[in-house]
């Protein structure tokens, strides 16, 4: 028995036959290569990373990448700055000049170490180098665990839009370490927090009610807590990414308050706003649209807000930002259809549907209404 596999971890996979991949999670995994070393293409490996997680986490993964006993002669890195403001294609070429400087081939492979900026940077990196290499997750934030490292969806921001320019790369595997959570600040804890909560609300209104319950001592860093809402979290997940990779139908739903929370990250100035703070004030504004379509009780949409809350999350939207300034940047949203604003909204609470039906009236009341902070 190697000493990585006597490490406690959970595994699930997402199914997308020949491409199927795994999902491993638990503690200590970044000291362990057999969850490593068997998903990589080749003998050069490039090491994604910015500059708040490498001190952190970067020379242990790169020992365990390269030690002696492995077969992997050529581990490099590439350190680019932190922030959601980063997200670029200027960002994207400076890994792709990284590759091209060390002369890596098409057996190479990305390994992507931080949050979900740097998985999205390098698995759109990944997925246009010499038309596709391979790349593997290792994300150290709640957020990216929980959502932005499982599923394909790699890109980069444009000013009018967020996520507007990528492409669908699955990885070969994902591997969480859950005690990198340990030196995750509060304000991005409550941000993957965020995600969590939407799993509840478009599918599993038992798992709603658990986090209800198990609140404090997830915002607590409780790792049985943490460990049980990344594994519903990540199995939620790769049930709907198995039965639409590229989004023609129900993995729309894992954008729930995504539009709103868009649209404010594109008009504040991406990185003002966390993306989870953004999708928990835009989670509240379709739980709100959902109660004036009729969908929603008063008590269900309370719950929402109750949660929210005690999430440490936004519950209102930017002083400075009009029902105009919302409209201007959702008509950009990717799910729209033939000029249709399409929104993920709750026909109840673990329950979630697309719907372009939305009277325009009704949802500029609602931007208008909305309370702001």
């Amino acid at each position: 028995m190697t000493a990585s596999s006597a490490l406690p971890y959970q595994r699930l996979h997402v199914e997308l036959d020949a491409r199927r991949y795994p999902i491993h999670v638990g503690p200590g995994l970044l000291d362990a290569p057999d969850m490593l070393v068997p998903y990589l293409a080749g003998r050069q490996v490039m090491i994604v990373t910015n500059e708040t997680v490498a001190p952190l986490y970067l020379e242990r993964l790169k020992r365990t990448l390269s030690g002696d006993d492995r077969d992997v002669r050529d581990v490099r890195e590439v350190i680019l700055p932190d922030g959601e403001h980063t997200k670029t294609l200027a960002s994207v070429e400076r890994i792709w000049d990284a590759l091209l400087a060390a002369g890596f081939n098409r057996r190479c492979t990305l390994v992507a170490l931080g949050g979900g900026v740097i998985g999205d940077m390098a698995g759109f990196a990944a997925a246009c180098y010499q038309r596709g290499v391979a790349f593997v997750q290792v994300p150290t934030t709640l957020l990216s665990q929980v959502d932005s490292s499982v599923g394909g969806k790699t890109g980069v921001n444009h000013p009018r839009g967020k996520n507007m320019i990528g492409a669908f790369w699955q990885p070969r595997a994902v591997l969480i370490d859950t005690g990198t959570l340990a030196t995750l600040p509060a304000r991005e804890l409550s941000a993957g927090l965020a995600e969590v909560i939407k799993y509840g609300l478009i599918q599993d209104a038992d798992f709603l009610a658990w986090l209800e319950a198990r609140m404090p001592a997830l915002r607590g860093l409780d790792v049985e807590a943490l460990t049980e809402a990344i594994l519903r979290s990540c199995a939620i997940k790769a049930e709907i990414v198995a039965r639409d990779e590229t989004e023609q139908g129900q993995r729309a739903l894992l954008n729930l308050g995504h539009t709103f929370g868009h649209a404010i990250e594109a008009h504040q100035g991406y990185g003002n706003w966390l993306h989870g703070e953004a999708v928990g004030a835009g989670m509240l504004m379709a739980a709100a649209l959902s109660q004036r379509l009729g969908w929603l009780a008063a008590d269900d949409m309370a719950r929402v807000e109750t949660l929210v809350a005690d999430t440490g999350l936004p519950v209102t939207a930017p002083a400075a930002m009009s029902a105009d300034d919302f409209l201007a940047t959702m008509r950009l949203d990717k799910k729209n259809i033939d000029d249709r604003l399409r929104l993920v909204l709750l026909s109840s609470l673990g329950e979630a549907c697309v719907y372009d039906d939305t009277p325009s009236d009704m949802l500029e009341s609602l931007l208008a209404d909305f309370p702001r902070a």
